[in-house]
Parts: structure tokens; sequence; C-alpha cells
């Protein structure tokens, strides 16, 4: 186990590489941040100084050696825009983002695994049918459409749950500030975690649903039901435990896409994480923060991905990782 976790580890560092390295190319065709900086009415000595400063007018390889050099001993470089150090402004907008995204899990898993096994002992009735189509929408609505929805349905019509904003905030540690100790933290959490994880919830509804139809269809639970164990026993401890691996492989690859990839949901709710950060760096051309975000949530899906293989272990023991795991 500890040589296929080394092993791992040093394909991170692989990835991380091929990662950093596929931004810098693109960089190159997304525009000049010196246009941005400098100003449209700018001189061409102004715009060179601007570039001098920036360290631009480098060949593309120095830029990318200059950037390894300084990221390895944890310095992303300073905003363009901002001109401070682009990993205190991700890791001031980080925790609202990792809260969504645990809320949003919390909300997909409990209710995907809790939806899917209920479907799939039943898989003709009317309830069943229900869930199903249920979970079509899911997966066919896009994100930006559920949210308008759900802000139309619960904070226009019905008011009871607050359009946008995270509400109050409590600082816990350092720059870490949190909303589950408020109401009003709370409240502004729910929908945008509904419309977050609404696309999750579907994936796992259904992946439960899937296997579970599968599984009880096997020997050894019609073996359980001969011997006269309880519904509770055979269906939890038999069936979904072996159903549970492929779920948990989805959720942590989901975790890690929904703290990504949050950009529109935040946009919607006006959620100061760091999907708008990333959003609001696009616009302003802010090289900095885009490369420093991509190796950050980079980071975190790759811990993920490590921690979910380790978690094999916990619910299938008859999983080992040997020599090729």
């Amino acid at each position: 186990m500890p040589a296929y976790i080394i092993r791992r580890l040093a394909q991170g560092i692989l990835v991380l590489l091929a990662v950093s390295f596929v931004c810098f190319i693109i960089f190159q065709f997304m525009g000049d941040p010196v246009l941005t900086l400098a100003g449209r009415y700018a001189t061409q000595k102004q715009q060179e100084e601007v570039r001098r400063t920036l360290g631009l007018d480098k060949p593309f390889y120095i830029q990318y050696l200059i950037f390894l050099k300084n990221a390895f001993h944890g310095n992303f470089g300073m905003s363009y825009v901002t001109q401070t150090p682009v990993l205190s402004l991700i890791f001031e907008r980080l925790p609202a983002s990792i809260e969504l995204a645990i809320v949003a899990m919390m909300i997909s898993l409990s209710l995907g695994i809790i939806l899917g096994v209920t479907s799939s002992l039943n898989p003709g009735s009317i309830p069943s049918r229900v869930i199903m189509t249920g979970s079509l929408f899911g997966v066919s609505l896009p994100t930006f459409l559920i949210g308008i929805l759900l802000i139309m349905i619960f904070a226009v019509t019905l008011r009871l749950l607050p359009p946008f904003g995270r509400g109050e905030v409590i600082k816990i540690v350092g720059t870490w500030r949190t909303g589950f100790l408020t109401s009003s933290g709370f409240s502004h959490l729910i929908l945008p975690a509904f419309t977050l994880g609404m696309y999750q919830l579907a994936v796992i509804l259904r992946l439960t649903r899937g296997g579970m139809v599968e599984v009880l269809r096997e020997d050894y639970i019609r073996t359980a039901w001969a011997k006269g164990l309880t519904r509770r026993i055979v269906v939890f401890k038999h069936a979904l435990r072996n159903v549970l691996i492929p779920v948990v492989t989805i959720a942590g690859l989901q975790f890690g896409e929904l703290i990504a990839f949050s950009t529109v949901t935040e946009s919607i709710f006006q959620w100061p994480g760091a999907g708008n950060l990333l959003l609001t760096s696009i616009y302003e051309t802010d090289h900095p923060v885009i490369i420093a975000y991509v190796m950050v949530t980079s980071v975190i899906i790759l811990s993920l991905n490590i921690l979910v293989d380790i978690l094999y272990m916990f619910i299938n023991p008859k999983i080992r990782y040997g020599r090729y795991g």
C-alpha cells in the first residue's frame, strides 16, 4: 500500500507538470494582458514597459522555468490586476467554494443512494418510475436553468429562501469564514447547493439503482433471503456494500469537480467563491490567477483520487493494491 501511494504521488506530480505546461501554451493565445493593464490608449513604449515589468518579454520556455521555480517554493506570482499574491486571493475565496461543494455532495450522495435503493427494490412500481423520470431532468437540464427555476420557485414565488449572496459568515481561523454556524448563512447555502449537486444526484441515483438491480439477482443475495435475514440486512449490508465501490469512485471524482467547476452556479447566485474569481480573472486576462486556480484544483482532484483508492480497502477488504495496482 505505501508503495502504491508513492507511485500515485509521482504520477500526480507528472500530471501537474503537464497541466501547467498546457496552461502556459493556451495562455499564449488567450489575449495579451498588457493591453488590459496598460490601457487602450497606451503608447508602444508604455506597453513595452509593462511587458518588461511583468516578465512577458522573455521567451516562453524561460517564463515557464521561472514559474516552475517559484511554484516549487509556493509562489505563484502576483495578480496582474490587484497586485496581490494569487494564492492569497484564491485561498480567501476557496472556503466558500468548498462549503458549497460539501453541502452539494452531501445532498447528492445521501438522496442519490436513498432514492436509488428505493427505486431498485420495486423497479416497475409507480414511485420508481417517478424517481427515474425525475433523474432524467437532473441529467438533462443545464445548471443555469435549474438555478433560475429554483430562484423563481423558492425565492420569488414562495419567498422561503434568499435568491443570492452568502449571508452572514463567521471567521473561524485565518481567512476561513463559514456560513454553517449562522441561520442566514445556512439559508443562503441551500439553493446554490441544490443547483450545483442536481446533476451529481441524478448520476449517483441511476448508478446506485443499476448496481442494486444487478446485485439483487445474485446467488448470494438469494441465499441471504433463504436464511431468513431481515430486509434491512440483506439490502444494506450485503447488496449495497458491493454497489458502493463505483458510487464512491464517482462521488470522489465529482467532489473535486464541484469545487473546480462551480463557476456557473456561483455566478447565478453571486456566490463569493473561487469559481467567481476565476470568471472575473478570465474577463480581465489575469493569467497568474487562472493558472494558480487550475493548479490548486488539480491538486485537490488528484488528492481525492488517491483518497478514493484508499477507501476501496475499507469498503471491500478483498481489494488489495499489489505490484501492478
